[in-house]
């Protein structure tokens, strides 16, 4: 029997304890994973991690987690600034990584992880894992079948009115788009391919912020419009920020010459997707076909990959790519100029299975 894979857990706050623990602990309950040590800069936190989640050793210093030789994957899930220099040291030490969103704040660095990345035996999966939801993936077969014809057009969403747990939101190296807007460019680059050129406008909508019960002066952007060109006159926008109250609209759209095919929630949680047909003449509207799905299921996929030795289908290449999106939309966003891309990437493929869907799970609506 394969024994279970060990972890050392960087970062031990909201993420780790809200959404990767529950996770973590049917992986545990079936053997697949065991965390040996947890690290957090509050060191008041170490008898919760022990009493609650049976962590046995605690330390305030990510390199006691990185440099353990009995830690096989090591998960950052710390602020944003923090995730290059610990990702980077970890993979530095042949470790599986496992890093939230953005892998790194500058390109600099970025490309020194997915260097390290390729030749470390260590595996390296970064977060957001949008691609992996059934959801998502079905819609590839959709758009990769040609049931929408070719794409032309693309719209995502996804915002709300702002964390209040934590300044590093609204400082430098945070802000909208490298907390939500990730989501919606991992999305539309995994179907769509890597872009050519990228124009924005961000700002600072609300300069001042209730974190914590005390007010902030904020940084970073947190209101961005972000329009995207994948060359041939194919265009997307993403709109994102702090500054959303409630919507009901779905969260991504994707116009062909032939359909149009919508996802419902939000891309990190899907609630379904529907799909028009001009040859059909009707809306037909899907459930979720997991509804159990999580966005923390990165972690899950990990694990299935260490334990089968297989290759991810999250690929640093393609974080890369989003993250000079996100970068290069800022500077547009300060000086009103396009900026050209020149990263690109292998996006991931989902052949096998073209869509069975149950009678009862789809609900034709002619259009009135």
């Amino acid at each position: 029997m394969t024994q279970p894979t060990r972890i050392g857990i960087v970062g031990s706050g909201h993420v780790m304890q809200g959404s990767y623990m529950r996770l973590m602990e049917g992986l545990r309950a079936r053997g697949h994973c065991e965390v040996v040590i947890a690290c957090d800069v509050e060191e008041e936190l170490e008898p919760m991690l022990k009493e609650r989640f049976g962590i046995p050793r605690f330390s305030t210093n990510y390199e006691d987690v990185v440099g353990d030789d009995e830690v096989e994957m090591v998960m950052v899930l710390t602020s944003m600034l923090e995730h290059g220099p610990i990702t980077r040291a970890a993979l530095e030490e042949g470790k599986h990584v496992l890093v939230e969103k953005p892998m790194a704040v500058t390109l600099e660095e970025a490309a020194e992880i997915v260097a390290l990345a390729q030749r470390s035996p260590g595996l390296l999966v970064c977060a957001p894992h949008v691609v992996l939801s059934a959801t998502y993936q079905t819609m590839w077969r959709h758009i990769h079948g040609g049931d929408i014809g070719k794409v032309l057009m693309a719209r995502a969403r996804y915002g709300h009115s702002g964390p209040d747990w934590r300044p590093w939101y609204y400082l430098k190296g945070g802000g909208a788009l490298f907390d939500l807007g990730v989501y919606n460019i991992t999305c539309l680059t995994g179907w769509l391919g890597p872009a050519k050129r990228v124009m924005a406008m961000t700002g600072v909508a609300i300069p001042q912020r209730l974190v914590g019960g005390k007010m902030m002066e904020a940084e970073a952007e947190d209101n961005a419009h972000v329009l995207i060109d994948w060359g041939d006159s194919v265009f997307g926008v993403v709109s994102t920020g702090f500054t959303m109250q409630k919507y009901r609209s779905p969260a991504l759209e994707l116009y062909g010459s032939e359909g149009t095919l919508q996802m419902m929630g939000d891309d990190w949680d899907p609630s379904g997707y529907e799909l028009w047909r001009n040859d059909v003449g009707a809306w037909q509207v899907y459930e979720d076909t997991d509804r159990n799905w999580h966005w923390t299921d990165g972690m899950n996929h990990m694990i299935d990959c260490i334990r089968n030795n297989r290759t991810p289908d999250v690929k640093p290449e393609h974080a890369y790519h989003v993250l000079e999106i996100m970068l290069k939309a800022q500077e547009s966003g300060r000086d009103g100029q396009e900026k050209l891309l020149e990263s690109s990437f292998t996006p991931p493929t989902f052949e096998e299975g073209r869509e069975e869907v149950a009678p009862h799970m789809v609900h034709d609506r002619t259009q009135r």
